[in-house]
This record gives C-alpha cells, structure tokens and sequence, in this order.
C-alpha cells in the first residue's frame, strides 16, 4: 500500500508542478483544431496502450523496484525506485525537443527542492537523479525518462509468536510445536 501512496503523492507533486504547461497534442481523426494541454499523468501504466500516440503528452510514473532491509542493530530502512517515463508531441522537432527538455527540468528542479512528500516519502539525494532523453529519432514524438529512489516509511517487524518473552527462540520443538517448520 505505501508504494501506491507514494504514487499517488508524486502524482499530485507532478500535476502541481506541470499545470500551466500548454503542449500541443498530436491531431486526431475529426478533430478541426489542434488542443493544447499540460501533461496527463498515468501511475504504472497507460491506461490503453495501444492509444499511447493520442494521449501524449503524458508521464508515466512506474515502481520498478523496491527494497526493505534491517540490519541487526540497526533501524528498518525500505526503499523504492520510480522510473517517470515522458512524452510530448511536435511537428517542430526543435520545439518538440525543447519542450520534453522542459517538462522534465521543471519536475527534476522540483523534486529536488522539495523536502518530502506529504511527510512520508523522502527522495534519496545520495541515489541522485538520473535523466535520459532518447536519443531515437522518434519525431514528432520526444520521450524521456527519469529515475528517482524514495525513501520509504519501513515494515516494522510484529513479534513472533514462537519467541520467548526474552526475544529469543526456545527449543526446536517449542518452534514446531508453534507450526513452525
């Protein structure tokens, strides 16, 4: 559930920070006039794929991975990356370009001058932020991505009911006794 609220989080994070953005959409069948909007933002995936070229521009924000540790001694610690995947459409393929340059620069400055989101998820500075724009020629299409690690709130581990009230196992009975095999 926290990685889908850190989605959902960075989803609000993203619409604030790309609102007054005007970018062209590319011209649909029966259309009489081409629309400009900001960004629509997806969480994992598009919502049809097969439409990706009618609903750009868009971001999609994606967990890739996630990792909880908690070495002996030491505080719980969870993680996870999230890939933010862009696309704009332009007839001009400087325009384009620039404009993907763009949006993504206004969300990177962002998340980097932010301090958290909603007081739960912190970007990991250490991890960096990692940029790419796809160097195919994909005109009138430009896609980038963006990969971000988030700290997250940790699991914390609920007591185990074959340990004694001292914390340590009992006997391998006592375990398997407990259902513990």
């Amino acid at each position: 559930m926290t990685k889908v609220l850190l989605l959902e989080e960075l989803k609000k994070f993203c619409e604030n920070a790309v609102k007054d953005y005007r970018l062209p959409t590319a011209v649909q069948k029966g259309d009489t006039e081409r629309i400009f909007r900001p960004p629509k933002i997806f969480r994992m995936r598009l919502s049809v794929s097969k439409a990706a070229d009618k609903i750009v521009p868009y971001i999609i924000l994606q967990v890739v991975t996630g990792k909880d540790e908690q070495r002996e001694g030491e505080y719980p610690e969870a993680s996870a990356v999230v890939r933010l995947i862009f696309s704009v459409y332009n007839d001009d393929e400087q325009e384009g370009a620039l404009s993907l340059l763009n949006i993504m620069e206004t969300v990177r400055i962002g998340l980097l001058k932010s301090t958290a989101l909603c007081d739960m998820f912190c970007l990991n500075r250490e991890e960096g932020v990692e940029t790419l724009i796809y160097p195919d020629n994909t005109a009138p299409y430009f896609v980038g991505e963006m990969m971000t690690v988030w700290q997250l709130p940790p699991v914390e581990q609920e007591v185990c009911p074959w340990e004694d009230m001292k914390g340590g196992l009992q006997n391998e009975k006592e375990i398997n006794r407990h259902g513990r095999d």
